[in-house]
């Protein structure tokens, strides 16, 4: 019997490691998903304490387009300005020259008692996908605390039917980002891309 099983096992090895039929390629795409989703994924939540330890750009809305920090402070300084963040301050931010579509962030769970302005927080809305934008004001409320963001390549902070970034509670946060992956994003926008091409999402 012992014999039998290790026979299994040592022809499941070779045809998941070993093997490069299409069928093993399949295999080890099936495995991968399951593991990262399964295992990685919430392991790396339970250390970091978000149920999203890691999300893909999905918009424009934190480009600085390749702009240096003076540069884009030039054309885009005078909001932050009007609304007490002087270029001295925002230049000591993480992630102070944003980030692009298709970056891939890191996140961690934080206290909104120790959320500041200046920190790049992801959001829940009313749209489907959450928010990455980047803290610009916070204030106590009498049910919590209570933020407003703003994209580093918007005008203004969004306040609309489908996202009203002025007045986000502290339980629509669902991390804060503190690494930023160039590009690797690309690969979930693409797969969500061909989903909804071959009409499987809308």
């Amino acid at each position: 019997m012992k014999k039998d099983t290790r026979k299994v096992l040592k022809k499941v090895w070779h045809f998941i490691w070993e093997d490069n039929s299409v069928w093993s390629w399949i295999v080890n795409v099936i495995l991968a998903f399951v593991l990262i989703k399964f295992i990685v994924y919430p392991g790396l939540g339970f250390v970091l304490a978000t149920t999203h330890p890691i999300v893909a750009v999905v918009s424009e809305s934190m480009e600085h387009h390749g702009m240096g920090f003076d540069d884009w402070w030039k054309a885009n300084g005078a909001w932050y300005e009007s609304n007490g963040i002087t270029k001295s301050q925002f230049s000591e931010f993480l992630l102070k020259n944003g980030f692009n579509k298709g970056d891939i962030m890191i996140l961690r769970g934080k206290e909104p008692d120790n959320i500041r302005p200046g920190d790049v927080i992801v959001f829940r809305d009313s749209r489907p996908d959450p928010i990455i934008h980047r803290v610009v004001k916070k204030w106590a409320g009498k049910e919590g605390m209570f933020f407003e963001t703003k994209g580093d390549n918007n005008q203004a902070p969004i306040k609309g039917p489908l996202l009203d970034e002025t007045n986000i509670h502290e339980n629509q946060i669902i991390g804060t980002a503190i690494i930023r992956v160039p590009l690797l994003g690309y690969i979930k926008i693409w797969f969500v891309e061909m989903l909804r091409f071959a009409g499987v999402i809308q």
